[in-house]
């Protein structure tokens, strides 16, 4: 195979010498500066790269195309299809295309898209997860999206009714901002936690004459005109609302401080009542530090009774007298409650009577909270007897109520016989050496209670350690109970069935 290609001549000494003569003719052609037109100059073809001694040159003299713009390449160009997603994703406010695409396509779009697209167009369309996540760590960058559920589009649209909530003033802003919401979040939102209602924006009272200075009206007409948002539009617009938490105050007012601030009217009371009553798919009701007093906490309660869903109420942080307590014990009897919480407010010993009696016959309730009230020993004394009945309560919070000896005593002999009891909490009372001896012999019987919080009680060190060491025993069998559940079934069970003689 030649490895060049030559002119063909009459007389080739030798394919050599013939290719060194050409080399130097093309050579002298090339340096020469004078023009030569009447002698053209050989076209020689592109010589292939040679593996000899002389192929340095012949690579050096070989033509090369040099592009002018030294960067370009074809893979910068886009794709038709990546094109077509850019404008899918620039139009999408106006043109949303989503459910039409492929899968991966789908998800190139989702990465795309701006978390600020108008909730009317994305609300009903997008139920991508990462889309969502993205817009609420963009408005919150701290938020715990476990206690939603874990679902970051339903956090979303909580913590923006939320939000809207919190700033509405009544009488100022529009409640269409609220309802115009409604068609969009529906289906997602499950609880509703509002710390802050606003009440309505105050103007100075025009100056009234003499005659009208003793008026008994005066008082009478200032309460309404301190009503809050009203939730009953709302609520019935929630078809899967589960949880309400709610607080009638009015959070950062710094120097602008007013008791009137914090106002829970009675038109408030009565429109919540309503709400409640409507509302059947409702679980968790919590009213917390909004003054709620004897009459009020009657209206919410009368308005639970027979719920078909209520398995938590929560009232704590209240004015919630006896009279209040009276009706929450009602309730125990005509409705479904396991958790019931009047931490903190005003109940005595009649109250506690109350709830005694409603106790010994309850098979549904789980927790009980009393905590901070004062239902002193009478009353301590009339739930420890209710806890001998009693089958279901495993959670008992006494903490803070002037306790003393004679509750720890019937406590002591309930400890013995009481199988579902595995928390009790005296901390803050007066139990004294005597009762804290008492607690430690009825502890002695126990195989279930896991805690006993005896803090601040005025009982012996040794005693305190001895209970201790009573609890570490009984969790520790928990704990071996929920490793090996076999070890409680029989023997023959737990071996098998024996095989029949032949």
């Amino acid at each position: 195979m030649q490895e060049t290609q030559t002119i063909e001549s009459p007389s080739i000494p030798s394919r050599s010498s013939t290719s060194t003569q050409d080399r130097s003719s093309t050579v002298g052609q090339t340096s020469s500066t004078a023009p030569q037109p009447s002698k053209p100059t050989p076209i020689i073809p592109p010589l292939a790269k040679s593996t000899g001694p002389g192929s340095g040159s012949v690579v050096r003299r070989m033509r090369r195309i040099i592009a002018e713009d030294a960067e370009w390449s074809l893979a910068i160009v886009p794709l038709l299809t990546e094109l077509c997603i850019q404008h899918i994703v620039k139009n999408f406010q106006n043109n949303p295309i989503l459910k039409q695409l492929l899968p991966e396509h789908q998800k190139k779009v989702l990465n795309h898209l701006s978390p600020d697209l108008p909730l009317a167009v994305t609300a009903n369309l997008i139920d991508d997860e990462s889309y969502w996540r993205r817009c609420c760590t963009q408005r919150w960058p701290v938020c715990h999206v476990d206690n939603h559920g874990g679902s970051w589009k339903r956090m979303f649209f909580e913590l923006h009714l939320e939000n809207l909530l919190k700033h509405f003033i009544p009488n100022t802003t529009d409640p269409a901002v609220i309802l115009n919401l409604l068609p969009l979040c529906r289906n997602y939102v499950r609880a509703i936690r509002v710390d802050q209602f606003l009440p309505p924006v105050q103007l100075p009272a025009p100056p009234r004459g003499g005659d009208q200075s003793d008026s008994g009206s005066e008082g009478e007409m200032e309460e309404p005109a301190m009503d809050h948002y009203q939730l009953d539009n709302l609520v019935a617009g929630l078809s899967h609302l589960e949880e309400l938490d709610l607080v009638y105050g009015v959070k950062d007012c710094g120097l602008n401080f007013e008791w009137n601030l914090f106002l829970f009217t009675y038109r408030d009371c009565h429109s919540l009542a309503a709400t409640l009553k409507a509302c059947h798919t409702l679980k968790i009701f919590r009213l917390t530090r909004s003054k709620v007093d004897d009459d009020k906490a009657r209206i919410l309660i009368r308005s639970l009774l027979d719920h078909p869903a209520l398995e938590e109420l929560d009232l704590s942080h209240n004015l919630i007298g006896d009279r209040g307590a009276r009706a929450a014990a009602k309730l125990l009897s005509h409705s479904r409650l396991r958790v019931l919480n009047l931490a903190n407010n005003q109940v005595r010993a009649p109250g506690a009577h109350s709830l005694a009696h409603a106790l010994g016959h309850n098979s549904n309730l789980i927790s009980l909270n009393l905590r901070l009230n004062c239902i002193e020993d009478e009353g301590g004394q009339a739930l420890a007897h209710a806890l001998h009945t009693n089958k279901c309560l495993t959670t008992l919070h006494l903490g803070g109520n002037e306790l003393s000896e004679p509750t720890a005593t019937l406590l002591s002999q309930v400890l013995t016989i009481n199988t579902t009891l595995t928390s009790i909490n005296l901390s803050c009372n007066h139990i004294g050496l005597d009762g804290g001896k008492q607690l430690l012999e009825g502890m002695s019987d126990n195989k279930t209670l896991l805690e006993f919080d005896l803090r601040l009680s005025d009982i012996a060190q040794e005693s305190e350690y001895l209970i201790g060491q009573a609890l570490c025993a009984n969790r520790e069998a928990a704990r071996q109970r929920a490793l090996n559940p076999s070890h409680l079934m029989s023997p023959v069970t737990a071996k098998g069935p024996e095989s029949p003689v032949g």
